[in-house]
Parts: structure tokens; sequence; C-alpha cells
């Protein structure tokens, strides 16, 4: 399960808005690929429609979808956004990460 904040929901309704999706049919895909000063590093995009073997979750009204690899690295996460003096962004509290880096963009396990 992912879970998503209540600032993370209303930047991610103001994007798909912006971007064309509309957030009651569409999705977020969330997922992880190789790269980062970590070692992974998340990846975030809309889409509008879901694979065969993709996870579907939905919270706090925002339907998310995961690819099964990725699922694995993603479990009891918590999308966040920050706004703060230091750059704004969405951030992944993600409790499986054993190490992150100073962007919050990647991690390792």
């Amino acid at each position: 399960m992912i879970k998503v904040s209540e600032t993370a929901k209303k930047k991610v309704i103001d994007l798909m808005h912006d971007e064309g999706y509309n957030y009651t049919t569409d999705y977020v895909r969330v997922g992880v690929k190789s790269g980062g000063c970590s070692g992974l590093s998340y990846d975030l995009k809309f889409d509008k429609e879901k694979e065969e073997e993709d996870k579907v979750f939905e919270d706090n009204g925002v339907k998310i979808i995961v690819d099964k690899k990725s699922f694995l690295y993603l479990i009891g996460t918590t999308l966040e956004y920050s706004g703060g003096l230091n750059g704004s962004g969405f951030v992944f509290n993600n409790p499986n990460a054993n190490r992150t880096c100073g962007c919050g963009e990647s991690f390792s396990l």
C-alpha cells in the first residue's frame, strides 16, 4: 500500500489538471529505477492506462499504479509534497530505505 498525504493530494490534483489528466479516472504511476546517488531513484508520472501486472491502490482520493518490480521497494511508502525554502517537490517517505541522499530522490536498501 502507498499512502498520499493531504498536501501531496492537492498538488497531484493541480498538476494532473494542468497536464490534461483527470485525477478521478487517471493514475499517478510510481516506480523505482536504477540510478541516483544512492543506487535507486524514484520515478513519478501520470498515466491514463494501467498494465496487466500493475498493482493499483487508491488513497486519499488519488489512484496510484505501481509496476510489479517496484512494488517490493515501495511497500508502506507515503507520498508527500514539500514546498519549503530548500525547494519544492514530491517527497517519498519510504520505511524500507536504509540510506537516502540529501536531495531525497534516491535511496538504497
